[in-house]
């Protein structure tokens, strides 16, 4: 059976985590040594017991700086991070009780399946019986079971993805973070895992903290999405919200939102959905710029007569570059930014 098909199994039995736990950030603030400006900036962030919340936004946001501050692998300048309402301050890492998982997994290349795993099981002076029972339930999990004895070199992605996933959760942490955890594989892959991640971690019961540039993965994994660009948080919300009702131009644009408008009543997002796009019968007022696949249609790009660019989703079409086409836009598509 291929591991990267199969489904994590149901998570029961002993030695599984007894839930979720709550984190507090209270205004943290980081500048890095020569930095011109503020890692982070009086940044607040609250993650409720249970909760899965993605961090979104672009590479230099701030994101993996967060992370690694309620990791305890950076220190702050100044704010708290408290886990459950204990003070983390001073905390060394590998007594913090969360689970932490890089985007290029870190295994070990001399360990094998197993080694991988219960490698912070050993840290911690667990007996030898314990280990060996605790690695089979979480490899178990992540859909590998009985891959103790397997080399980790020859895996795939998606395995590395795994075994790195259950050495996290071998520890049974409260608060799982994950740095850009799908980041190293290729879209397919990444489609079928992040449902499957979003199930593993409710049924757990797990509180996350994700860390994604990805906007198709956060909004699918999260219970909330909180966005950050330049140390900062700029929106917050559930993923449904985040989506329907970005706070700026900026937000959009990190959402990955084609369609902004800059007009002289101001800026407006226009949903590519809203976005009409058919063939001239004679004149029209754009022009067919590009074309490709999204999904299971397509996205048509229209280069306006009157200035500026549109983005269409349409579900087939027979157009071509350099089409002209009649472009008209659904008012209940356009929002102010």
């Amino acid at each position: 059976m291929d591991p990267e098909q199969t489904q994590p199994a149901d998570p029961t039995g002993p030695g599984q985590p007894p839930g979720g736990a709550s984190l507090d950030v209270e205004g943290v603030s980081v500048t890095f040594p020569d930095a011109s400006r503020p890692a982070l900036d009086d940044v607040d962030l609250r993650v409720a017991a249970g909760e899965v919340v993605s961090l979104l936004g672009p590479s230099g946001c701030g994101k993996t700086t967060l992370l690694r501050v309620v990791a305890g692998l950076t220190t702050v300048d100044r704010g708290a991070v408290r886990l459950d309402g204990a003070d983390l301050t001073g905390v060394p890492s590998h007594r913090r009780g969360v689970g932490l998982m890089f985007q290029d997994y870190a295994l070990f290349p001399h360990r094998d399946v197993g080694g991988n795993v219960e490698f912070g099981l050993r840290m911690a002076g667990m007996g030898q019986k314990a280990r060996v029972d605790r690695v089979a339930e979480v490899l178990e999990l992540v859909g590998l079971p009985g891959w103790e004895r397997r080399a980790v070199g020859p895996l795939s992605g998606g395995e590395r993805q795994r075994v790195a996933l259950a050495r996290a959760l071998a520890p049974s942490p409260r608060l799982l973070l994950l740095d850009e955890p799908l980041g190293a594989l290729d879209r397919s892959l990444r489609d079928r895992l992040v449902p499957e991640l979003g199930t593993l971690f409710r049924t757990l019961g797990l509180s996350v903290v994700h860390v994604t540039h990805d906007q198709t993965e956060a909004l699918a994994i999260a219970d909330r999405v909180v966005v950050m660009d330049h140390g900062v948080v700029v929106q917050d919300g559930p993923p449904v919200q985040v989506w329907a009702r970005p706070a700026s131009s900026l937000v959009a644009r990190i959402l990955g939102l084609p369609n902004i408008v800059d007009g002289p009543e101001g800026t407006e997002l226009v949903r590519p959905d809203a976005v009409r796009v058919r063939p001239a019968a004679a004149g029209g007022n754009a022009t067919v710029a590009a074309l490709g696949v999204e999904g299971t249609g397509w996205s048509v790009t229209v280069v306006l007569d009157e200035g500026g660019r549109l983005q269409a989703h349409l579900p087939a079409t027979e157009l071509t570059p350099g089409d002209r086409v009649d472009v008209t836009v659904d008012p209940a598509g356009r929002r102010r930014l």
